[in-house]
């Protein structure tokens, strides 16, 4: 029975698996010829390895997926649009983008719930040439408005939800030249219907027979910026290219087909499959690893307008379901609803989430219970998604461990002083590199030059790796609380108490939920003869701040809170305050 470091096997397992070693494994899946077969690149100065076969661009992309034809892309409730039909309505988006003047270079900028509009506006955008900013659809009006600002967008796209959210801040963004928006009602003075242009997904595949404008892209062009919150509290934009896109497509397949080799069986050929997506497109898991993968595939993606489990199931029966998850969250509310034994389930093959850690519990529910294949990996926003890839006997056999990274990453452990290589076993800062790590952060120079050093991306987390190069995370990057796989930094909300008059100090602190992983709490110190309640001052930071950022508990103290010779915060010491709540369902 395999065991390591990572945490006991969850299940029993057959005495003469792996059948092959992960060295093994990988020498056969990139032998020359093979479909995994590597090659070496210039990126940035450094030569890098890359995945020979992978597309060189996302206009690329958006032609292999129109090979699908009328297989069904994307379905959200009765719209159900084929390749064929997505195809049509990027080109035709594409071709009004030019016409309004983006070009090369140019952000445009998105806000939008999960729509079958969401991808079709990033190929859209990508295929010309121009940056794609995905802004996260959650985010307050406020958010919306800075990251709009910060990437100097020339133009936007949002939905009629996200249009009414930013009303009171259009003012205020000089570079917005045009406003399309998707999904009003009605019309909107000042701005241009989606509809206008594409009409509604119902209509797509009787749009005109186009070809897509074309443009001449580099692998290492700039393609996206993908906001994410820096240690400091203001919002980042992740600054990706083509190359770092499509790397997660074979990424992808090779892991999978690493599995069959490691259960001694042949690798078969990609068959589509059919997934619920339930993550919002704006995060780097459900654009990148997923979508890219579908796109090259011809997977069918299910979209929901909000999560709900029975509605999830109902759709993973009537669909077929084979692929669901995104983040823990997901798979506890699947297997602990008291109604599931009433649906059939059993299309899912496999269940897997990053994002957020996972108790061995769930890994183990997982395959048991559904007979599905629980999977995971690591990656963050800076890399893109995929660097490490998780699943199958693998993950049943080191249920805490993140997995091994994908054979053109590549991993090290190093000490505090960012150079020291740590031996195999030890903790320390996880360091990465690969094809798939952005280029740096959008206008932020100093930030870029601290966090990403000669290719590689200096993460913040703390890990160890064992000996067959199995990452294990022991600690997730400072002051940072990862809920339901939203990450939430301390300081963004601590600086949003702080605003509030009565409030002298504070700390923001993760403390543990059985789904979620994760929720934020809060220490508050009043300052003297001033009051303020729980209640209060978690809607004074829901007025400020997207809803999954408000602390769910609020402790209050009479003494400043505690800290060490360096005036820094000792948060491990608030912990106990929270007790009452530890592992709340």
């Amino acid at each position: 029975m395999a065991k390591d470091m990572s945490g006991e096997p969850v299940v029993p397992l057959d005495p003469a698996w792996p059948k092959m070693s992960l060295a093994d494994a990988t020498a056969a899946l990139t032998a020359p010829g093979a479909r995994f077969e590597m090659d070496t690149a210039e990126i940035g100065g450094i030569p890098t390895r890359v995945w020979k076969n992978a597309p060189n661009d996302l206009g690329v992309l958006l032609d292999l997926s129109r090979t699908h034809g009328e297989r069904l892309f994307t379905i959200l409730d009765d719209e159900r649009v084929s390749f064929e039909a997505n195809y049509r309505a990027t080109a035709a988006l594409a071709r009004a983008l030019q016409g309004f003047g983006v070009g090369k270079g140019d952000r445009v900028a998105f806000a939008m719930r999960n729509l079958p509009e969401w991808p079709m506006i990033f190929f859209a955008i990508t295929s010309i040439g121009a940056i794609a900013v995905p802004l996260n659809a959650w985010w307050t009006g406020g958010e919306l408005a800075y990251g709009i600002r910060d990437s100097g967008a020339k133009l936007l796209i949002v939905d009629g939800e996200r249009h009414e959210r930013l009303r009171e801040h259009l003012g205020a963004m000089p570079d917005v030249e045009r406003l399309i928006v998707a999904r009003a009602g009605a019309a909107i003075a000042g701005a241009t219907a989606l509809e206008d242009i594409v009409g509604t997904p119902h209509g797509w595949a009787r749009l005109p027979d186009g070809d897509r404008p074309r443009v001449e892209l580099a692998s290492d062009d700039d393609a996206a910026i993908f906001y994410t919150s820096g240690t400091t509290g203001q919002p980042k934009g992740a600054l990706g290219t083509h190359r770092n896109m499509v790397t997660n497509i074979l990424s992808g397949g090779f892991s999978a087909a690493r599995s069959f080799l490691r259960r001694g069986e042949p690798v078969p050929e990609p068959a589509p499959r059919t997934t619920l997506t339930v993550i919002p497109m704006f995060h780097v898991t459900a654009c990148s690893a997923m979508l890219m993968g579908a796109m090259a595939a011809g997977n069918t993606t299910i979209f929901m307008r909000k999560w709900d489990a029975v509605r999830a199931m109902e759709i993973i029966e009537r669909e077929k379901v084979n692929v669901t998850g995104g983040v823990p969250t997901i798979a506890w509310q699947l297997l602990e609803h008291p109604d599931r034994a009433k649906y059939d389930l059993s299309s899912l093959e496999a269940i897997a989430y990053g994002g957020a850690p996972s108790a061995p519990e769930l890994v183990k529910r997982i395959y048991e219970e559904f007979g599905a294949l629980p999977g995971n990996g690591w990656g963050m926003t800076e890399t893109m998604a995929t660097v490490t890839s998780h699943g199958a006997e693998d993950y049943l056999a080191r249920p805490t461990s993140a997995g091994p990274p994908v054979a053109v990453a590549d991993l090290e452990i190093r000490a505090e002083d960012g150079v020291t290589v740590l031996p195999t076993g030890a903790v320390g800062e996880l360091w990465a590199r690969g094809p798939m790590i952005v280029k740096g952060y959008w206008n932020k120079a100093q930030a870029t030059a601290e966090t990403f050093v000669d290719g590689w991306v200096r993460t913040g987390d703390l890990a160890r790796l064992d000996s067959e190069g199995f990452v294990t995370i022991v600690d997730r990057a400072k002051d940072m609380v990862l809920r339901g796989g939203e990450n939430i930094y301390s300081s963004e909300v601590e600086n949003v108490l702080y605003e509030h008059p009565a409030v002298t100090d504070c700390a923001v602190i993760g403390i543990p939920h059985r789904t979620l992983s994760e929720e934020p709490a809060a220490v508050v110190h009043l300052a003297p003869g001033m009051t303020a309640t729980e209640t209060e001052l978690q809607d004074w930071v829901r007025e400020r701040l997207a809803a999954f950022k408000v602390p769910v508990a609020i402790r209050f103290v009479a003494e400043t809170l505690p800290r060490n010779a360096n005036g820094k915060i000792l948060k491990k010491d608030l912990k106990p305050l929270f007790a009452d709540r530890e592992m709340a369902a």
